[in-house]
């Protein structure tokens, strides 16, 4: 196999390195390519079919890719009734909305739906994101839930074996009886290991459970801690380092054109 076949499938596409750079969309990106606008090692593209390594220059309309960022990482306390997500076809307040303008251009570890609150990552690299998310890590996602209707100790304990739902899966879910409030109401506590897109409601609906308040406490070793509704606060390097097994990132942090 020769080399330029080699480096042809090294490094990451090139739609993917625009985005991340925080210039467009990967849609954006392929539009961007397919007009002419992107160039690398002086050769224009002409399919986004390419993948590009640290080594090569990339250029958008003859001007350099900007110097890619420090990975960063931020604790926020999402509020109910924003969607995580950058934009919505519903026209709903996302939580990219409400982010204070100072900061980068980020993405979200994972999702809390519109009516649930609590931690949510925030990070600037999606490849950090993406490594954060995924299962293999098995970092342990905590939830408290007040939820209506009567609860089974017996039944939570049982959660620990997993469940199948109208045919998905879901693995051991650790969920205990927190405390009660008159006869049909209680909070419980949950901790699981995937992500499955509302996962904690439907196995609590499953038991005949109707959840009013969904809270993410901790995600693996980041707590919500005390973070008042919108707070942002990030994480240090060092600390990002220490919890995963990484090297500080010691670039600068590039401060946000006003």
């Amino acid at each position: 196999m020769t080399k330029p076949v080699e480096k042809e499938f090294a490094g990451e596409r090139i739609a993917k390195v625009l985005a991340r750079a925080g210039l467009c969309s990967r849609r954006d990106a392929e539009r961007w390519i397919a007009d002419g606008r992107v160039s690398v090692n002086g050769e224009k593209l002409t399919s986004a079919a390419r993948n590009v390594q640290d080594t090569d220059h990339v250029f958008v309309d003859g001007k350099p890719l900007p110097q890619k960022d420090k990975v960063r990482l931020w604790r926020y306390h999402k509020p109910p009734g924003l969607v995580t997500t950058h934009k919505d076809e519903k026209g709903r307040q996302t939580v990219f909305d409400t982010l204070k303008s100072e900061l980068p251009r980020v993405v979200s570890v994972g999702r809390l739906d519109l009516n649930s609150e609590g931690l949510l990552l925030l990070t600037n690299d999606g490849g950090l994101a993406r490594e954060l998310e995924h299962p293999s890590r098995g970092w342990v996602r905590r939830y408290r839930v007040r939820v209506h209707g009567r609860v089974s100790p017996e039944t939570l304990t049982g959660l620990s074996n997993g469940v199948t739902i109208e045919g998905m899966r879901y693995g051991p879910i650790v969920a205990t009886l927190e405390r009660e409030q008159g006869a049909a109401n209680a909070w419980l506590v949950m901790s699981l290991t995937e992500g499955k897109n509302r996962e904690v409601r439907k196995v609590l609906a499953h038991l005949g459970l109707d959840v009013t308040r969904l809270i993410r406490v901790s995600y693996g070793p980041y707590h919500l801690g005390s973070l008042e509704r919108g707070e942002v606060e990030e994480i240090s390097g060092k600390v990002i380092g220490e919890q995963l097994g990484r090297k500080p990132d010691k670039r600068p942090t590039k401060k946000k054109n006003a």
